[in-house]
């Protein structure tokens, strides 16, 4: 059986039901849903529409001037966020931190520490750390994943290594931000560091 609608000057749109089979109704919503949501089923015929997943990689940055690397205009619907880094390094030895922000970004009331096989540790304050070994200026590969919770609320777990010695660097925190993630920044904690080598970017998903 073949239901077919006549476009009002040409061509047309068609539903075919299955060659062989029986019996089946499936419910149309009553709303047209928003943009970028998708068709769905509750598995027993009735649709609906629902946020679809998306994934987007940003543009990578270079991370070799200034003193921090931001990435803004995240969308609203982003629920998870990759933060990478490849061959980073900075022109002094203050630990690396990221930090979130919705409208700006926030610098205080992170929780959460991390660590270097090195020695190297961090505790969470004004951004979450990624530590270098103490007195030493570091090569950094690995990623940071921001997870959001509930309400605005992300938490955080890094996974990095040096390049240029067998040290790895983990930990994990969180944050509360006063409205919904927009941006991203990566920086130092003493915030005069210049970058001077590598690329960072970020994916997110939603």
């Amino acid at each position: 059986m073949t239901i077919r609608l006549n476009g009002s000057t040409s061509g047309y749109a068609q539903l075919d039901s299955a060659a062989v089979g029986g019996n089946n109704t499936l419910v149309l919503p009553t709303t047209n849903g928003t943009a970028n949501q998708a068709l769905v089923t509750d598995g027993s015929g009735t649709l609906s529409f629902a946020d679809r997943g998306r994934m987007t990689l940003a543009t990578a940055q270079n991370s070799t001037s200034g003193t921090n690397i931001d990435f803004t205009g995240i969308p609203s619907w982003v629920k998870r966020v990759t933060v990478m880094f490849s061959g980073v390094s900075t022109s002094g030895t203050s630990n690396y931190q990221v930090q979130l922000g919705s409208t700006s970004f926030t610098t205080s009331g992170y929780s959460g520490a991390s660590v270097s096989s090195g020695g190297g540790s961090g505790t969470f304050s004004s951004g979450f750390v990624v530590s270098q070994s103490p007195g030493t200026s570091t090569t950094m590969f690995g990623s940071l994943f921001l997870t959001l919770l509930t309400g605005n609320t992300w938490v955080a777990a890094l996974c990095l290594a040096r390049g240029d010695a067998a040290q790895s660097m983990t930990g994990g925190g969180a944050v509360t931000l006063s409205g919904t993630l927009d941006r991203v920044r990566i920086t130092t904690v003493n915030g005069t560091d210049t970058f001077d080598a590598g690329s960072i970017n970020i994916l997110y998903e939603g």
